[in-house]
């Protein structure tokens, strides 16, 4: 997995936009630094996403959930067997 110092934050990509901006409108660079992020956070919200928290707790239960159906399945072959015995 991504660690998460390798995916930039909201604020690290408004500045990226403001830095791509040509060097006379960057006088403007703390209101659009500002507008850049209102408008990512806003176009992000509109999107079905979850959060890095949310995903980790889901990838969990997955986990466990996975190791008891292995489990199961183990426990079901065993029971099987011994009754074709």
């Amino acid at each position: 997995m991504t660690e998460k110092s390798d995916r930039p934050t909201l604020d690290e990509l408004a500045k990226q936009l403001v830095d791509s901006v040509p060097g006379n409108l960057k006088s403007m660079g703390e209101d659009m630094e500002r507008n850049f992020k209102s408008l990512l956070q806003s176009a992000l919200s509109r999107l079905d996403l979850v959060t890095r928290e949310e995903f980790d707790v889901q990838m969990a239960v997955l986990s466990r959930t996975r190791e008891k159906l292995e489990a199961l399945e183990t426990r079901l072959t065993e029971l099987e067997s011994s009754s074709t015995d």
